[in-house]
């Protein structure tokens, strides 16, 4: 049974630099606040969007919350500019995780000293290399990554976008 009713509104899709989204009626946006108990930090939320199931996070960025719609959402996003989307909304309270690439797994089982330094990352930071490995699209990329990571995680070379935090 679902623990949340799903809140139903229109919108029109509008961008901000290179990210469509949609802004919430305040009725709707009070709803979801009032679901999730807070109205600060990000927010995870589900429902539907042109009767497409998805699931996202609802995120304030420069004094405005947004839904951003990605290209898993709809389809050419960023080219629908303007378009009004039907959209469904609640609180979501099993946010979506990411789960670890069973490659990666493998190397860890393997490098104790990578796994143990990996355990201690924060919780973010283990998202952030799983959605980056995960994202891979071949097994070559996945090899050589997971390479960048193992040495990230033992302080030789940066991945992600940073250096492994001390």
């Amino acid at each position: 049974m679902e623990k949340y009713a799903l809140l139903r509104f229109h919108a029109s899709i509008d961008i901000i630099g290179i990210n469509p989204f949609v802004t919430l009626p305040e009725n709707i946006l009070q709803s979801i606040f009032k679901q999730a108990e807070k109205d600060k930090g990000p927010i995870p939320v589900k429902g539907t969007l042109n009767k497409k199931a998805y699931t996202q996070t609802l995120l304030k960025y420069k004094g405005v919350w947004r839904l951003y719609i990605n290209t898993v959402m709809l389809k050419d996003s960023p080219k629908r500019i303007g378009e009004t989307v039907d959209i469904t909304i609640s609180y979501n309270t099993s946010p979506p995780t990411v789960a670890v690439p069973v490659a990666f797994i493998k190397v860890l089982k393997k490098d104790k000293e990578a796994a143990a330094v990996y355990e201690t990352l924060p919780p973010s930071l283990q998202k952030e290399i799983n959605r980056y490995l995960s994202n891979l699209k071949t097994e070559e990329s996945l090899d050589r990554n997971i390479l960048r990571a193992l040495n990230f995680l033992k302080g030789k070379e940066r991945f992600v976008g940073r250096d492994r935090p001390r």
